[in-house]
């Protein structure tokens, strides 16, 4: 786990939309698209829509189009690996 995987996991205990998340980081734009694509991809965390709070299907996801505006939550798998660093 890198250093701002562990970062951005440590923010998302609660749901938490992407301008929170961009502001709690001292990180680029790029880099963190980058690493929730990775955290995404691992099953670290889970996309929820703006409007209705609801978990968005992997089939559904447009992560590339839409990241920010996006709300973000850590998975059990993704705080098991958090708190296990």
């Amino acid at each position: 786990m890198s250093d701002l995987e562990f970062d951005i996991l440590d923010e998302l205990y609660f749901v938490e939309p992407y301008s929170t998340l961009k502001n709690a980081l001292d990180v680029d734009e790029v880099q963190l698209k980058n690493t929730l694509a990775d955290l995404l991809k691992k099953g670290w965390v889970k996309c929820f829509d703006a409007h209705t709070k609801e978990p968005i299907m992997e089939d559904d996801l447009a992560f590339d189009a839409h990241y920010q505006q996006y709300h973000y939550l850590a998975t059990k798998e993704g705080l098991l690996a958090h708190n296990s660093r």
